[in-house]
């Protein structure tokens, strides 16, 4: 029996949260991708394949930002099976700072016989620009 998308989509959500990058990379299609169409500079625009994501999640999951909880998560199933469309805020901390960081996210998840073939990740980029300048400029605004 094939897992529910909305099953795969609870699991992913769960791997990405606990930083378990085994269980996330299973949990895609081999040539399913990540997508982020609204991004800080020098995020990439799309991950393909399971070898792709495990390199970009390797280098960067916990680096900048880490997340300690998921709230208010609605997840929305379509008259399409295989999308599910998911709402949440993620709170964590800034690595650098260890200020606290939140993040609205909405994504659009397509699932097919168990794994994930796209993952639109919509999150909100500002609060990442944010951090980006608190962390490079300091609390004063000034660089160094």
């Amino acid at each position: 029996m094939t897992t529910s998308s909305r099953t795969v989509v609870e699991m992913v959500l769960r791997a990405g949260r606990e930083v378990d990058i085994d269980a996330f990379v299973a949990l895609m299609s081999p040539d399913g991708y990540i997508e982020w169409p609204y991004r800080p500079a020098g995020v990439p625009g799309r991950l393909r394949g399971r070898a792709e994501i495990r390199r970009h999640l390797t280098e960067t999951a916990g680096s900048f930002v880490t997340f300690d909880e998921y709230r208010n998560v609605v997840l929305h199933e379509t008259a399409d099976p295989e999308v599910v469309i998911v709402e949440y805020e993620a709170y964590g901390s800034l690595v650098a700072t260890a200020q606290p960081f939140k993040q609205t996210v909405i994504a659009v998840i397509r699932v097919r016989n168990g794994r994930i073939l796209s993952y639109r990740d919509y999150v909100n980029p500002l609060p990442l620009v944010e951090a980006l300048t608190s962390v490079t400029t300091g609390p004063t605004g000034r660089v160094g």
